[in-house]
């Protein structure tokens, strides 16, 4: 189950970090992105999406569990948690964590493909505008005596290029700043993953002493041999 989130984790930071760049490799990945937003991929997006907050609500309750199993325990100890507990809290921890981080992900891509797709129409349209405002300069030029009519024409796409321009600075800001969280849930990944080797240390450590003796009998054990 971890090594899947993990994997899932690290293909989303992989293709947020293409959609950063501008490289032949984006335009694949927004081909790609754009072609799952068609047709039932999206229906299926959504229920995986669901799916995942089923499971990360699971998670949760299974932490909420174990903390109220160590609430009720013996009176000498309130609290404590058996070295069982204290690996399986750390488990759910973790699995929650990842859960979070992939749907976290999957909000930056889609936010990503949307600002850059508004970006490219925005930039299509400043073209546009620039070409029509060059001829219309070039017919001036051409025909003073005509330039009255198209004056008021020019500021207009003066006005417009200027809102464009304005339009196409904000979503680069956008885009700057959803780049930015995604640098930072990729570094939160990252010391998920140490934390998820110093956890399989930890369990395999547990598991060689309840082998060896070392560990103490369950609270509930020793009320049966009492």
């Amino acid at each position: 189950m971890i090594q899947l989130l993990f994997t899932v984790l690290a293909a989303e930071a992989g293709l947020a970090a293409v959609l950063l760049f501008k490289t032949p490799l984006r335009k694949l990945a927004m081909l790609a992105l754009d072609r799952l937003k068609r047709g039932q991929a999206p229906v299926m997006v959504r229920t995986v999406a669901a799916t995942v907050l089923v499971v990360l609500a699971s998670s949760l309750h299974s932490m909420a569990k174990i903390h109220g199993h160590a609430g009720a325990g013996e009176l000498d100890a309130p609290g404590a948690l058996s070295p069982t507990d204290q690996v399986l809290l750390a488990r759910h921890l973790l699995e929650a964590s990842l859960m979070g981080y992939i749907l976290f992900l999957a909000l930056v891509i889609d936010r990503l493909h949307s600002y850059i797709r508004e970006m490219r129409g925005l930039k299509k349209n400043l073209e546009a505008v620039s070409k029509q405002n060059k001829t219309l300069e070039e017919a001036r030029s051409g025909k003073s005596d005509e330039s009255k009519p198209h004056h008021n024409d020019m500021a207009s796409l003066n006005e417009e290029i200027k809102k464009l321009k304005l339009q196409l600075k904000e979503k680069a800001q956008e885009a700057k700043d959803a780049e930015a969280k995604a640098v930072a849930a990729q570094t939160q990944s990252e010391g998920l993953a140490r934390k998820y080797d110093s956890l399989l240390e930890d369990n395999k450590h547990l598991h060689e002493q309840l082998q060896s003796g070392g560990i103490p009998l369950s609270r509930s054990d020793g009320k049966k041999n009492a």
